[in-house]
C-alpha cells in the first residue's frame, strides 16, 4: 500500500482511534503513528500494546503530524482540539470520527487554526467493544466513511480532502462525500 502521510496523530484511542492507528501502521498508510488519550490507564495500556508512540499530552502528540484524527467522544472533541491546537503545524489536516457532524463542527470549527485544513468525517463502523484493546486494523475494510468537507476556497483545501480520502481508502473504507447537514439528516433517518 502507498504511504499517504508521513506522520499521523490520533487523539482518543478507544475502538475507533486504536483501529485507525493499527490500520495506518499495518496497511502502510502512515510512516509513523503518534497517540494520546486523556486517560492515564489508556496511555499505559497503549504502551503495553505498542501500537504507536504514546505521548502524555495532546500538543506533543500532534507536533509534526500531517494528519490529526480526533477520536474522542463528540462532547470532548472541542476540548481535545483546544489542547492540541498549539502543536499543529502549518498545512496539517484535522479530521474527526464523530457521528454528528453539526455538533462536531460547532465545537471544533473556531478552534482549528487558520494554517490547518479542517475536514470532518464519520466512519460508519464499530463493534460493541471499547478501549485500546478493542481496536483492530480491518475495522474499516468494506465499510463506509463519510467526509463532510467545509466551505473552504483555498485551492490546497481540495487537495487536503483528496489526501484524506486516499488515507481512508488505504484503510479499506469506501468513501462518500456529503454536506454536513445532509449527513446528519441521513444518519438520523437510518
Amino acid at each position: 500500500m502507498t504511504q499517504v502521510f508521513d506522520r499521523i496523530a490520533v487523539i482518543g484511542v478507544g475502538l475507533i482511534g486504536a483501529s485507525v492507528a493499527r490500520g495506518a501502521a499495518e496497511f502502510g498508510a502512515a510512516g509513523s503513528v503518534a497517540l494520546y488519550d486523556a486517560s492515564e490507564a489508556a496511555r499505559a495500556r497503549l504502551r503495553e500494546l505498542k501500537i504507536g508512540v504514546v505521548f502524555d499530552d495532546a500538543q506533543s502528540a500532534v507536533a509534526n503530524a500531517d494528519l490529526v484524527v480526533l477520536a474522542t467522544p463528540v462532547g470532548a472533541m472541542g476540548y481535545a482540539l483546544e489542547a492540541a491546537a498549539p502543536g499543529l503545524k502549518p498545512g496539517v489536516i484535522v479530521t474527526d470520527v464523530g457521528s454528528v457532524k453539526g455538533a462536531v463542527i460547532s465545537a471544533t470549527g473556531a478552534r482549528v487554526p487558520a494554517h490547518a485544513f479542517h475536514v470532518p468525517g464519520h466512519p460508519i463502523a464499530g463493534t460493541e467493544h471499547s478501549g485500546p484493546d478493542a481496536g483492530f486494523s480491518t475495522l474499516f475494510k468494506g465499510r463506509w466513511h463519510i467526509l463532510t468537507p467545509l466551505e473552504d476556497a483555498r485551492p490546497e483545501y481540495a487537495q487536503a480532502v483528496d489526501k484524506l480520502e486516499a488515507f481512508w481508502r488505504a484503510l479499506g473504507a469506501n468513501v462518500e462525500r456529503m454536506d454536513a447537514a445532509r449527513h446528519d439528516v441521513v444518519l438520523a433517518v437510518v
